[in-house]
């Protein structure tokens, strides 16, 4: 019964570890696909359609034939920030007798001061994170809906990352401003 007891809480942990492999996975995925690159000069976006790639450039000679294609990937900066962050609050949420506080210095401290008196709290933050995080990833579709952004595989990745990373996708998007965009 032992053997299957360690089991489990091997299955639980693995829970965090196949989290960081679909983040990576995503990322990794957009890269390579060619869904999202980045002129270094210009810091100007291409996203590729099944049929060509379409640079942003092209969106204005164009015209409102690619308003409909657009997806940036997020600051890479704020996707690790938020990525270590959701990871250790996990770490703290779900296995905080594995935490090393004492190498961690004030932050092993205080963590371990809010493990020892505040576990329901720090779990439910957990929680309310993830549901802003949803909220979040909701707000970029209707967002996408806005700016005129219909194709589906960019709406999915605009989701995807929000949903991952959260403000760090969102504020992409907020910033982006279409040439044209029809209101209905």
């Amino acid at each position: 019964m032992e053997a299957a007891g360690r089991g489990a809480a091997y299955f639980k942990r693995g829970n965090s570890f196949w989290f960081a492999v679909i983040i990576l996975a995503f990322g990794y995925y957009t890269a390579r696909n060619g869904l999202v690159h980045f002129s270094s000069a210009a810091g100007v976006g291409a996203v590729r359609c099944p049929h060509r790639t379409l640079r942003m450039e092209e969106k204005k000679k164009e015209g409102s034939e690619l308003a409909g294609v657009y997806f940036r990937r997020g600051s890479p900066v704020g996707m690790v920030i938020t990525a270590v962050v959701l990871g250790y609050f996990t770490w703290v949420a779900f296995w905080p007798q594995s935490i090393p506080y004492q190498k961690l210095g004030p932050l092993g401290l205080f963590s371990q001061y809010l493990v020892d008196n505040h576990l329901v709290l720090i779990r439910n933050g957990y929680w309310l994170a993830w549901l802003i995080h949803v909220g979040e990833a909701v707000y970029a579709m209707i967002l996408c809906n806005k700016k005129g952004i219909t194709n589906g595989q960019a709406r999915l990745l605009w989701f995807l990352q929000t949903f991952l990373f959260g403000v760090a996708s969102l504020s992409v998007l907020l910033a982006y401003k279409p040439d044209r965009h029809k209101k209905k």
